[in-house]
């Protein structure tokens, strides 16, 4: 029932582009690390209408099966700000029809009158007690892309098996049923509830758990810059610095609204660093400010960059951030435990491919470090068991600039982190660190951890199975890679096979995850490097960091060793002038 759509395909008909209309038709969207994701257009594995009405629908139906009380207890909806006038999709229409379909089944649904950032979603599926909720967003995806998030009862996303037999549940019923098409059911059924008011006014009252210096930070003198990159992130960051006692953050006017073409930035992530910050960077110059925030338009993920003495900006990256976040969460812990606190209790957590500084902090201060297969939901779902088992979780993240400080949201959170980062900033100040400084203070304790993540496009499916079965099949076939270069490899995982070498049963802890392409290398000389291919976008990610123990504090020798390392792994391993794969843009 969507005109432009339906003309979009007419129109590939008529022009007889079959081989699109087979790429648009012939395949269904699949979960990837973040859920539905794909651009907004005409298509079974795009996101628009119908398959938005297609995926609730099979969603309804597991859900029944899964929950006696579904109806008693209903579901959340949530939506960014994105829009697409060509093909006449946007966030909240894609919402409205996700609320129709359960609200035409009799479900209740709590579905947020405006805009939120993602991490409120999982927050009220557990406030509300709601058996599922969904987001639609595409969070720090190009302007053209869209996505459809889901969240299971414990606050956490979806994971296997419930992602599998969603889309079964989906192939069922792929007919629009009656009411589905209705988005105007959300203004007048009396089942739809807006849990817009409680859930912020319960998300800033659980955010003071997490404040430890309030004093300080009323007191404070030092200014922030916040850009929410034409996202959902300007009013939630300004509550969020109220609630810590804060001034309000300076926001970036040219950015600080809604625009679903992100028209100031060349693409809407702020891991990009310095290139798209700039607005940001040049506004906090001339308000003196030192430190700027930056949201991404769903404001789950959170980059930090601070001004140096010399007047040039550090853009910390997630892993840095992470460095940090970890010294000051168990710092705060252990200035405010109860005497008989136990730090055995305590854990925290990070995806694989992401930095082990925590790890490095754990063995040194006695607390507990787990890892996880990259993307958020492995993360969330191992928290909750975590929880569930009467342990205290203190903070998690993915060098993804992801992170999630405490346990309110099960998911990663940059309006919590933004307010976070602005307390450690000011408690630094008043000890006359910055964030920077502080940054190689932890490095001197737990020990150097250089890292560098970057990645190369690639359109073509199939070369990026190529490149990966290459590796399985090196010198002889099923034998991976003993060398790159001149650096001698000591073990291989290979997540999507699971074989693990380090293991004596030659089977990897972590689960098996054969969608997705992701071999790990521990070479001899202390690096461990890891290729992936990306669960939202059409990359292949290269992640490696020199763990180096307190005593090896050459920072400069580290830094070049990973720098050879990592080009041999480039020529010898993904060889991109052969393959033809795109460098990521300086």
């Amino acid at each position: 029932q969507n005109q432009k759509t339906k003309e979009q395909i007419e129109s590939l008909l008529q022009n007889g582009k079959h081989k699109e209309l087979r790429d648009r038709l012939c395949c269904r969207l699949t979960f990837g690390t973040a859920g539905l994701r794909s651009a907004m257009g005409a298509g079974f594995c795009y996101i628009n209408d119908l398959t938005v009405i297609q995926s609730t629908q099979g969603i309804y139906k597991y859900l029944e099966r899964c929950f006696s009380d579904f109806k008693q207890r209903g579901f959340v909806v949530g939506y960014d700000t994105r829009g697409q006038v060509t093909s006449n999709c946007s966030s909240k229409k894609l919402a409205k029809l996700t609320a129709a379909v359960l609200l035409a089944k009799d479900v209740p649904v709590y579905f947020f009158s405006t805009y939120v950032p993602t991490p409120f979603v999982p927050y009220a599926v557990q406030q509300l007690k709601a058996v599922a909720g969904v987001m639609i967003t595409a969070s720090h995806n190009r302007k053209e892309d869209n996505g459809y998030k889901v969240y299971w009862e414990n606050g956490a996303q979806i994971t296997s098996p419930h992602d599998k037999e969603i889309i079964k549940c989906i192939e069922e019923c792929v007919e629009p049923w009656n009411g589905s098409w209705n988005e105007n059911l959300v203004d007048t059924s009396p089942l739809r509830r807006d849990p817009l008011k409680k859930i912020c006014d319960c998300y800033m009252e659980d955010l003071k758990k997490i404040c430890y210096h309030r004093e300080l930070n009323v007191q404070t003198n030092l200014k922030f810059v916040h850009t929410s990159f034409h996202g959902v992130g300007h009013d939630y960051v300004q509550l969020a610095f109220k609630a810590f006692g804060f001034q309000p953050p300076i926001p970036v006017p040219e950015q600080k609204d809604p625009d679903p073409d992100f028209s100031t930035v060349k693409c809407p992530n702020p891991e990009e660093g310095e290139s798209v910050l700039e607005l940001s960077l040049r506004l906090a110059e001339k308000e003196n400010a030192k430190v700027v925030v930056a949201t991404d338009p769903d404001a789950d993920r959170l980059a930090v960059a601070e001004q140096r003495e010399n007047g040039c900006w550090k853009v910390f990256t997630g892993n840095e951030l992470a460095a940090l976040f970890g010294w000051w969460m168990f710092s705060c812990w252990k200035e405010n435990c109860s005497e008989d606190a136990d730090v055995k209790n305590v854990y925290m957590l990070a995806t694989t491919v992401s930095s082990k500084i925590l790890r490095a902090i754990a063995l040194k201060e006695g607390f507990h470090f787990e890892e996880t297969l990259p993307g958020f939901k492995w993360i969330g779902s191992r928290v909750k068991d975590l929880l569930d088992n009467g342990k205290e979780v203190l903070f998690a993240f993915e060098e993804s600039i992801g992170f999630m400080c405490g346990t309110s949201v099960l998911d990663k959170d940059g309006v919590s982190a933004a307010v976070v980062i602005a307390e450690m900033a000011a408690y630094l100040e008043s000890k006359n660190l910055t964030l920077a400084q502080k940054l190689i203070e932890i490095y001197e304790t737990y020990g150097y951890h250089i890292s560098k993540t970057s990645y190369f496009l690639c359109y073509d499916p199939p070369t990026i199975k190529r490149i990966f079965e290459k590796l399985r099949n090196f010198d002889d076939p099923q034998s991976y890679p003993k060398f790159c270069g001149i650096y001698n490899i000591l073990h291989v995982r290979d997540i999507t096979t699971g074989y693990d070498s380090s293991q004596p049963n030659k089977k990897s802890v972590l689960p098996v995850s054969k969608s997705s392409q992701m071999i790990t290398f521990t070479f001899q000389n202390g690096c461990v490097a890891t290729l992936r291919t990306s669960g939202t976008e059409p990359k292949i990610k290269y992640y490696a960091e020199m763990c180096a123990l307190p005593e090896q504090s050459d920072r400069s020798v580290l830094e070049e060793e990973l720098q050879k390392l990592i080009e041999a792994l480039i020529e010898n391993f993904l060889e991109p002038d052969k393959n033809g794969l795109i460098w990521r843009s300086a």
